[in-house]
C-alpha cells in the first residue's frame, strides 16, 4: 500500500476510523490501531469560499475552497475544494480525493466532484 493511501487508521477494539492518524484510538483510546486503506470518497459537510488571506501562501491562492469533508470512512477532514466552480458546490456534494504536489518532498490531500 502506498503512503498516499495510508490516509485512516482504525482501532481494533472498537472499529471506528479515525483522522488525523495517531497511535491510539481517539474514542477509546486503546492503543490496537492499524492503518486503514481510505476510498478517497466523501461528501462535503460544509465549505467557505476564502477571498481574502494575507498569510502566504495562502495570499496567492485566493479565491480558495477551504471544506471540512464527511470521509466514506466516517471521520472529517478539513482540506480543499479544487477542480470545481464555485457556484457548482452544494453541501452533501460528492467527492474524491485528488492529491496535489506542493513540493518534491510533499503531497496533500484535496478534494474535487467525484466523477
Amino acid at each position: 500500500m502506498s503512503d498516499a493511501a495510508k490516509t485512516a487508521k482504525r482501532c481494533t477494539a472498537c472499529g471506528k476510523t479515525h483522522f488525523y492518524p495517531r497511535p491510539f484510538c481517539p474514542h477509546r483510546w486503546s492503543e490496537a490501531v492499524e492503518w486503514q486503506q481510505a476510498s478517497g470518497r466523501g461528501r462535503v459537510y460544509t465549505y467557505s469560499i476564502v477571498h481574502h488571506n494575507d498569510l502566504p501562501p495562502f495570499n496567492q491562492r485566493v479565491p480558495y475552497v477551504a471544506a471540512i469533508v464527511d470521509l466514506a470512512e466516517g471521520p472529517w477532514v478539513m482540506t480543499n475544494l479544487v477542480e470545481v466552480e464555485h457556484d457548482a458546490i452544494h453541501i452533501g456534494m460528492a467527492v474524491e480525493v485528488a492529491f496535489q504536489s506542493v513540493s518534491e518532498d510533499v503531497t496533500i490531500p484535496g478534494f474535487r466532484p467525484a466523477r
